[in-house]
């Protein structure tokens, strides 16, 4: 993506190497599952401290692997290992509770283990999202056999050696390469007992659809087309810092990113100039370079039908108020990766491909707007609900706002922070489960109830 040219090529994982891969987890979580919540905290706190230690050398990998700027890898990473400690801070305390019940008896429940769980990563954020998955399975219990994308299959093998080093039984992190079909011998495996993805909507739909013959639990973290509603009574500099993180991370490569922004008719012209003037001076280039601020997107192919969107965007009438074109890179190793400039739409309605559709890629669409009432109804008027982003002095009104977004990860006054202490994933077609937080701990095990009868059984026989 950087150069265009190929870094290297992994053989696909074909259905024995996959039934090889479920085989070592299932071996490896018969010893992990045994261990206390202690036990295996420890594990998880010394893959943090490898992780942290390695930063640096960890990021480059994954610039290379993936094409973001150098310095958002870093924070990719440091995002990885404050995943594993935390969830290495829950796995002590994981419990169920006991129950008094009539007569001295009383019931209690287990929280258990899944057994060997599956992870399917996207490109935009490969080991981040691996660390994602793996740290509340792991520290539940559970086994894990990940597949990273095939554009992106190089830094999550570092974090399976990682975990060996840190201490975790062989094979109980385990990682496949390939495509479709390599996803398709993990879902339908019958030893596989769930399944949590990352990735397009359709994917996640068949997803679904195979989990469903096995009756396998899913965690699916779709796509988005997430508003962000500036109101005129914002702090302009922070709406506009608001704008370019909702829309430009990761090349615009990000589930979650505040897309359709929505600005208040009173600020439209003063928030537009400075988004634009901001846009321009993103320095685009060699993600290896302590200064750039957007790399390369992932590939060709993606960035086609990035180019293809703001083609039709203007076809449809919106105006390109700057970027959307591409960007050679004066360095001559690079001339061939595939990067472009960022891009704001103005002129955007509601009807418009580039304001319905998921882009996933540098392209910032902004809609005006008048009452708090309508922005909302436009806001929610979309299949999507993964995020949503509200700017605002108003405090009531923010909150109002955020209560009434059908959406599952808001944000007031920021956007595209993502504290792994806070559950993330979507309402509606942008899936269901979550990552992250406490409530992770419950898409990665299981509760176990048992009553126990302290006197005589009575029966009704």
């Amino acid at each position: 993506m950087c150069s265009g040219r190929v870094i290297s090529k992994l053989p696909c994982s074909g259905e024995k190497e996959v039934d090889l891969a479920v085989q070592s987890a299932k071996a490896a979580f018969k010893v992990w599952s045994q261990l206390s919540g202690m036990e295996r905290s420890r594990v998880l706190l010394e893959a943090a401290r490898i992780i942290r230690e390695q930063r640096d050398e960890i990021a480059t990998l994954e610039t290379i692997n993936n094409g973001k700027s150098i310095f958002e890898a870093r924070v990719d990473i440091d995002i990885s290992w404050q995943c594993l400690e935390y969830y290495a801070g829950l796995a002590g305390s994981l419990a169920g509770e006991h129950i008094q019940l009539p007569g001295g008896s009383f019931g209690y429940t287990r929280r258990e283990p899944l057994g060997v769980c599956v992870g399917i990563g996207a490109w935009n954020y490969p080991f981040q999202i691996a660390c994602w998955k793996s740290a509340p399975a792991l520290a539940c219990g559970n086994a894990m056999v990940f597949k990273p994308s095939p554009f992106t299959p190089i830094s999550v093998v570092r974090l399976a050696e990682i975990f060996t080093e840190a201490g975790v039984p062989k094979g109980l992190f385990n990682v496949v390469q390939g495509g479709v079909a390599t996803g398709q011998f993990l879902c339908h495996h019958p030893d596989v007992a769930k399944i949590s993805f990352t990735g397009s909507v359709p994917t996640g739909v068949k997803i679904m659809e195979m989990a469903a013959k096995g009756i396998k639990p899913v965690t699916l973290e779709l796509g988005g087309k997430s508003p962000l509603i500036i109101f005129s009574d914002s702090v302009l500099e922070n709406a506009v810092n608001g704008a370019l993180m909702a829309n430009f991370l990761t090349q615009g490569e990000v589930c979650c990113n505040g897309t359709r922004v929505f600005v208040q008719r009173e600020i439209l012209d003063a928030f537009t100039k400075e988004v634009v003037k901001r846009t321009q001076k993103i320095q685009v280039g060699d993600p290896l370079l302590e200064d750039t601020r957007m790399g390369a997107l992932i590939n060709r192919p993606h960035l086609d039908r990035v180019q293809g969107f703001i083609k039709q965007a203007k076809e449809q009438g919106a105006k390109v108020l700057c970027g959307g074109d591409l960007y050679v890179p004066d360095d001559p190793k690079l001339k061939n990766g595939y990067y472009m400039r960022p891009c704001v739409l103005g002129n955007c309605t509601d009807d418009m491909t580039c304001v319905k559709e998921e882009i996933f890629g540098p392209v910032m669409s902004i809609l005006p707007f008048d009452t708090e009432e309508e922005v909302v109804e436009r806001a929610n008027n979309t299949k999507f609900g993964l995020a949503g982003g509200v700017f605002t002095r108003d405090i009531q009104k923010a909150h109002r706002v955020v209560a009434a977004l059908k959406a599952g990860m808001c944000f007031i006054n920021n956007y595209n922070i993502s504290p792994v202490e806070l559950p993330f994933g979507g309402y509606k077609s942008s899936g269901f489960g979550r990552e992250n937080g406490r409530a992770a701990i419950e898409y990665y095990s299981q509760l176990k109830t048992v009553c126990v009868e302290m006197g005589d059984v009575e029966s009704v026989f």
